[in-house]
């Protein structure tokens, strides 16, 4: 393989300047053609480019899970709308599984995305990548022209506010077809490092279940027992949708995270939020950070 378009000598790294930070490529050990991106040392996304359905990260495996439901058989093309690329893992996914779909990546990083194309090549899947903010890139979308949002957006480790809002959502609603979906991911739990009083675990996953709740028909969440339990800092899926006779596949979905080596569960989105308050664009702040040492940090 050439190394500057996905192939390396074992344990080769490159490290490239971007937009927003310092970018790794690590090359996998245990994976002859699959890379970790990091950014500022934080773990964003990993890639096998010869094998896209093979999904390295908890999270992204349980996003996985969701979209592989929607449709089980056949596996009918989707148009999806990624908010965040990073190394275009679940695009690469989609269009593996299934073929044909149209796709759209938005991300800020134009540095980034030259990066991923150089060196992470994705030729032939037909994803439009475009370079922009995901609100402002949300707000080019024509209404009903989506079947599936999925929002993964970090900077510094963090979701930037004005992606944590209800308006944010409600935008989001808008490009969403009747009954379609809405996944993101969200990093939450105990040992977060904030300057918010009095705050306990899991209080931002839980103002984003309400924002949700407030917006979609159907709301639930996927994490592990232990993050839910809010006993450790991780990640948590959250999907809304559904609506118009169309229900989120989320039996289905708690029966494949159950199935994974790390086992998962679906909660409801109600109960998951609890008493949490509605987050709006004027009381939005970033998600929290993660602790020392977690993710690269």
């Amino acid at each position: 393989m050439d190394p500057a378009r996905g192939g390396r000598l074992a344990g080769a790294v490159v490290r490239v300047e971007v937009g927003h930070g310092s970018a790794e490529l690590v090359a996998d050990a245990d994976r002859p053609s699959a890379w970790t991106l990091l950014i500022d040392g934080t773990a964003q996304s990993h890639v096998d480019l010869a094998d896209p359905t093979h999904l390295e990260f908890e999270y992204v495996r349980r996003t996985g899970h969701l979209l592989d439901a929607l449709d089980p058989a056949p596996p009918a093309p989707l148009r999806v709308l990624h908010l965040g690329g990073g190394a275009w893992t679940l695009p690469r996914y989609v269009a593996a599984t299934r073929p044909g779909s149209a796709q759209r990546v938005v991300e800020l990083d134009g540095a980034l995305v030259d990066l991923v194309r150089a060196r992470l090549p994705a030729d032939g899947l037909g994803l439009d990548v475009h370079v922009a903010d995901a609100r402002a890139g949300l707000t080019e979308v024509p209404p009903g022209s989506c079947d599936v949002v999925l929002l993964d957006v970090y900077a510094g480790a963090r979701i930037p506010a004005h992606l944590t809002s209800v308006e944010f959502l409600q935008q989001v609603a808008r490009v969403l077809r009747p009954g379609g979906c809405y996944a993101a991911n969200l990093a939450d739990g105990t040992g977060a490092r904030t300057l918010q009083p009095r705050r306990t675990p899991l209080d931002f996953a839980r103002g984003q279940a309400a924002n949700a709740v407030a917006v979609f028909p159907e709301v639930a969440v996927v994490a592990a027992p232990d993050v839910l339990h809010g006993r450790r800092f991780g990640n948590v899926v959250l999907v809304a949708g559904g609506g118009d006779d169309h229900e989120l596949p989320l039996d289905e979905v708690a029966r494949r995270v159950a199935a994974d080596p790390f086992p998962a569960r679906v909660e409801p989105g109600e109960a998951f939020a609890a008493t949490a308050a509605v987050v709006t664009d004027k009381t939005a702040v970033p998600s929290p950070r993660p602790p020392r040492g977690l993710f690269g940090q």
